[in-house]
């Protein structure tokens, strides 16, 4: 019996911090987690610039400056800063790079990453032309790794623990948020187990 109300004490205290948690940043409606894109933002700016060696050390990529918008339709946009160097020089600034991507979300790191990353447009520094073919493919190859391992999003520690090992239905966007979609009402159970007034 005390075992049992244990149990039962433990969770309304995560619950209530699950509260804390989505009211300070996401927020929960239905069987959805939604991320404000200022929240995604603020996790991209703690993660740039980003350096990535290629072609086996010859080349360095530096990505900054990263902007994330929401706009209309199931894809999210990110432009970026890029710069190359070549062979241990000083990067070399390429111009502003825009791309375009649906999501994924990773359960074991519980993370939101592009998925099937598109670059839409490229505005070459100092008004040049756009990209060349060594070029794209360079840039090509740099997107796909960054998709493979790099975060745009990583979901509170406390708010994944709270959700434990609830299964995602689904990631995308939509007005204005990165949302995550479960397989279950987690409104509704976490208003179930919240104490009652």
């Amino acid at each position: 019996m005390r075992h049992h109300t244990l149990l039962q004490a433990s969770a309304l205290l995560a619950f209530g911090a699950l509260a804390c948690v989505c009211q300070a940043a996401s927020q929960i409606a239905g069987r959805q987690v939604r991320v404000p894109a200022a929240d995604a933002q603020q996790f991209l700016d703690g993660r740039f610039p980003h350096r990535q060696d290629m072609l086996g050390g010859l080349a360095e990529v530096t990505v900054s400056r990263p902007q994330l918008a929401i706009p209309p339709g199931t894809r999210m946009q990110l432009d970026l800063d890029i710069a190359m160097a070549m062979a241990g020089g000083a990067p070399v600034p390429m111009g502003r790079l825009e791309l375009t991507s649906a999501l994924r979300y990773d359960a074991t790191q519980r993370a939101l990453f592009l998925e099937q990353p598109r670059i839409e447009d490229f505005h070459a520094s100092g008004g040049g032309k756009g990209l060349d073919e060594a070029s794209r493919s360079l840039l090509n190859a740099w997107l796909v790794d960054y998709a493979r391992r790099e975060p745009v999003y990583r979901i509170d520690p406390a708010l994944a623990a709270m959700l434990g090992s609830l299964d995602v239905a689904s990631a995308g966007v939509a007005d204005g948020h990165l949302v995550l979609t479960f397989n279950q009402d987690i409104a509704a159970m976490a208003g179930a187990l919240a104490p009652a007034d």
